[in-house]
């Protein structure tokens, strides 16, 4: 038997003469179904019937003819022989095992404790392989999400600019339709304004005379006179309703007005940068309709005016 060591109890040697065992266990069993095999075909053969007549000389008359034969009996069966019995295999006896010495048992052991840390490192390297794997393939998976999740993005805004480009291109458009009508209408009101002007003058100043029609286009051209110019400004003066004290404030008007002085068009051409004194400039020219006249009697069609704050006092 194989000595203790420290890694398990005794165990028993592996016996290496099985081989010649089984081999001559099968012989002997070949031989005694050999010997069962002949006593059973011996004792099968059927036993074989034999009939004689007997003649007697002195007797000349024609016997009668000889009575059947009773059969005879069966042979007994002989008894079958004995089988030859196979002597019962000799028990093998194991050669001694020497005991091992203990210096090579620890260094065995030392071996398989060793073996076993590498498999086991083996072990862990081959999870660790396969974990850096699925990790890497979550990377690539999550990679490639975010780039398609990107690039759709790309895409609608693309197609939100290129949307909000058409819409300003629209917008554009009709802006400049809107300005396209605005200035014929500006220029048709204009016309309009002019051709009522004209017939307004013609009215007042009697087209049909040849001097009194240059009389009427010296009045409504040239130099605006100071006096005139210093009366409108006073009536809008009156007017003026603004609380503020800053004297650098100054705005400048264009005033369109009719022969008799009615205002029909107000238009900025000089903001004081404060909206809150153009709009009381703006409200106080438009209560101040009709404007004075010349001291003729004439006006002058447009007029532009400056009302700097410091002289609106």
């Amino acid at each position: 038997m194989k000595p203790a060591t420290a890694d398990g109890p005794y165990k028993v040697p592996r016996q290496h003469n099985g081989l010649r065992s089984g081999l001559m266990a099968v012989a002997m069993h070949a031989v005694l179904l050999m010997f069962l095999w002949v006593g059973v075909s011996w004792q099968n053969n059927e036993p074989t019937e034999v009939q004689a007549e007997i003649w007697d000389m002195k007797v000349q008359d024609a016997a009668p003819p000889a009575p059947t034969p009773e059969p005879k009996p069966a042979p007994e069966p002989e008894p079958e022989p004995e089988p030859v019995k196979a002597p019962p295999p000799q028990p093998v006896q194991a050669p001694p095992v020497p005991k091992e010495d203990p210096e090579i048992a620890l260094e065995r052991l030392k071996a398989k404790k060793k073996e076993e840390d590498r498999q086991e490192k083996l072990e862990q390297a081959r999870l660790k392989k396969e974990a850096d794997e699925k990790l890497a393939k979550l990377e690539a998976k999550k990679k490639a999400d975010q780039k398609a999740k990107e690039e759709k993005e790309k895409a609608e805004q693309e197609e939100k600019d290129k949307a909000l480009a058409a819409e300003k291109e629209k917008d554009k458009k009709k802006a400049a339709a809107e300005k396209l009508a605005k200035e014929k209408a500006e220029k048709a009101d204009k016309a309009a304004k002019d051709k009522a002007f004209a017939a307004e003058m013609s009215r007042i100043t009697g087209s049909a005379a040849k001097g009194t029609t240059g009389t009427a286009a010296q009045s409504t051209g040239g130099k605006v006179d100071g006096g005139y110019a210093s009366k409108i400004r006073a009536k809008i003066k009156s007017n003026l309703v603004y609380g503020s004290q800053d004297d650098s404030l100054a705005a400048s008007y264009t005033i369109t007005q009719l022969p008799t002085g009615e205002i029909i068009g107000i238009r900025k051409v000089k903001s004081s940068g404060s909206s809150a004194y153009d709009s009381a400039i703006e409200n106080a020219i438009s209560k101040s309709s009709p404007l004075p006249t010349k001291n003729d009697g004439t006006v002058e069609r447009e007029i532009t005016l400056d009302f700097k704050l410091k002289e609106m006092h």
